[in-house]
């Protein structure tokens, strides 16, 4: 277990069930109550509610309980204008703050594929995510451990695809100009290269003159316009089909 989860487990009855989860793999409730709490089933409920809450263990697909898949990495900390910022892996405790922030970005309407994967983890309220269907992977930016801004990748599981991924990213407009949306894609473009992707894709509409700039500043290419793809307040605009490759 990290530094930062163990941390997280405030309670050596947690601990321990964090710990049987995890060397167990998916396990119903039954047998780990039974292997861990065989005489307080009342406190084991309990302790599974906190956990669960705070983004350590939860549902299995397949009924019963397992941990909540982390992304290895490190914490790269940097300052500007004296203010302190953090770029890490996201965790599942994560979840909310970067809805939040999520939300705000897209609220402009100038970022449609942001407002879509804030739907998706609101339905889905599931961070991380590596199945059948797609694998889904989060880095955030924070001040005093707040999301303020945050980079994602996306790729289906299907093997003709399996070389691509699509990304979006975005930073709270308070805190953009120090350099933070340049750390999240260097982040997440690493990361994708060292997992075998070869092309990483993002689509904004054409009025989102500042993420096109900021995309092309970073070596971007425009490979595609579908001309009156976005509807924004009656408005017809272009969708712009940008990539990198790695």
């Amino acid at each position: 277990m990290n530094a930062q989860t163990r941390s997280d487990l405030d309670h050596n009855d947690r601990e321990r069930i964090y710990d049987y989860v995890k060397e167990s793999g998916p396990t119903d409730y039954e047998s780990v109550q039974r292997e861990v709490f065989p005489q307080d089933p009342g406190g084991f409920r309990h302790h599974v509610a906190i956990m669960k809450r705070n983004g350590l263990i939860e549902d299995a697909l397949g009924g019963g309980l397992q941990v909540v898949p982390e992304l290895e990495g490190e914490e790269e900390e940097f300052t500007r204008d004296d203010i302190e910022f953090h770029v890490r892996p996201a965790r599942q405790a994560d979840l909310s703050g970067i809805l939040g922030v999520l939300r705000q970005v897209a609220e402009k309407r100038t970022y449609i594929v942001a407002e879509t994967v804030a739907q998706e983890l609101d339905h889905e309220r599931e961070l991380l995510r590596q199945d059948d269907v797609e694998s889904r992977v989060f880095f955030v930016a924070t001040v005093n451990e707040e999301v303020v801004g945050w980079v994602h990748l996306q790729s289906p599981e299907i093997e003709k695809l399996s070389h691509t991924a699509a990304l979006t990213l975005g930073v709270l407009e308070e805190y953009r100009g120090y350099g933070l949306g340049s750390h999240l894609l260097q982040r997440a473009l690493e990361w994708a290269g060292t997992q075998g992707y070869e092309r990483v894709y993002q689509s904004v509409p054409s009025t989102n003159e500042g993420a096109i700039d900021f995309l092309e500043e970073h070596d971007w290419e425009t490979e595609a316009v579908r001309k009156n793809h976005y509807k924004i307040d009656d408005e017809y605009v272009d969708e712009v089909m940008m990539a990198v490759s790695l």
